[in-house]
């Protein structure tokens, strides 16, 4: 197994996968709309990896093309990014929501089946537990209802997965990815006001944002913020290249679930501490309210990812923080 289709591949996690892939001696082929990155990422990957990337600007809402991408490049797996992300917008765009997120991924199996590509790695969330009775969450706890629709998308994402019978599925439940690749030639970068922590953590310390609203600090939390389980991008990206080696190794799997976390919890202002500590500087930032589909505390048992595909996180909290701020230094000014 050689060949891998990485829809969404120009994103923030799925260019980092990209880089690992080629690591890893796979040859990926990149699908991407644009509509949340730009082709600059594309000249980091090959910057960084040193090659050419096959790379495709379409939809994967196209089946057409989906199809023809997969059928001329003896596609052999998938894994699958692309994907709105942002809680709070899908809260107030639901239907955007599930019209990409699941009519993106019904369209991509369609691609599949008539192509007989039957293995895949689909980009889950650990949104699925929604507000867990108790954390660490590990892949037998309760499913809950979703506290946004993006998480809805997620369940629901897996539920079709697992009905999918001639599929080879590893369904990889991400805690929250932040950092940068160690070469700051590629990070996060969400078009327009980031939703994310980090990004904007590091927009208002380069003076582009004047400051940065903390949602609520009324939580059953050691500082009254929420908590969550960061996990360093590279580390992320190479829990997908596992499960890749896993899939070949076992070609019978139906479907499985990882959660792919630290099994650390860290409170917003931590990471807001770690920030300026490790980086020397400070912040700008405010309390405001709470943030509608937030959920209070999650975290990661991710032992079964250990146990199973070779997997755990090596980079600290440290190394996270410190390449998102050479990430965003490194960017030129008119980049956002």
């Amino acid at each position: 197994m050689k060949k891998i289709l990485v829809t969404g591949g120009l994103g923030y996690i799925g260019a980092h996968t990209v880089v690992e892939l080629v690591n890893h001696g796979y040859e990926p082929v990149i699908v991407d709309d644009l509509s949340n990155t730009s082709l600059n990422v594309l000249d980091g990957i090959q910057a960084i990896t040193g090659q050419a990337i096959t790379f495709y600007q379409n939809d994967v809402r196209d089946l057409n093309a989906i199809t023809k991408i997969l059928r001329d490049n003896q596609i052999e797996a998938v894994i699958h990014f692309a994907a709105f992300k942002a809680v709070g917008e899908s809260v107030q765009q639901p239907l955007k929501y599930y019209d990409n997120n699941i009519g993106g991924l019904v369209n991509l199996l369609k691609a599949m089946q008539t192509t007989q590509v039957k293995n895949i790695v689909f980009s889950s969330s650990c949104t699925v537990y929604g507000e867990p009775d108790v954390s660490p969450v590990n892949e037998s706890s309760p499913i809950k209802k979703a506290n946004s629709p993006y998480g809805n998308t997620k369940q629901i994402g897996e539920e079709i997965l697992a009905d999918c019978q001639f599929l080879n599925t590893v369904a990889l439940r991400y805690f929250n990815p932040i950092g940068a690749h160690k070469s700051a030639l590629i990070g996060e970068l969400p078009l327009g006001v980031p939703n994310n922590l980090v990004p904007y953590i590091t927009q208002t310390a380069a003076g582009i944002r004047e400051k940065l609203t903390v949602f609520g600090q009324d939580y059953n939390t050691k500082d009254g913020t929420c908590v969550r389980d960061y996990i360093h991008v590279t580390d992320l990206a190479i829990a997908h290249v596992k499960s890749l080696d896993y899939i070949k190794n076992h070609p019978d799997n139906k479907f499985e679930v990882y959660n792919i976390g630290t099994g650390n919890g860290m409170t917003v202002l931590e990471i807001l501490q770690a920030f300026e500590q490790v980086n020397d500087l400070k912040l700008n930032y405010s309390i405001g309210p709470r943030r509608a589909g937030d959920v209070e505390k999650v975290w990661a048992d991710a032992s079964k990812a250990k146990n199973i595909l070779g997997w755990t996180a090596q980079l600290d909290l440290n190394e996270m923080v410190r390449s998102a701020w050479a990430w965003q230094q490194n960017l030129p000014k008119n980049a956002i």
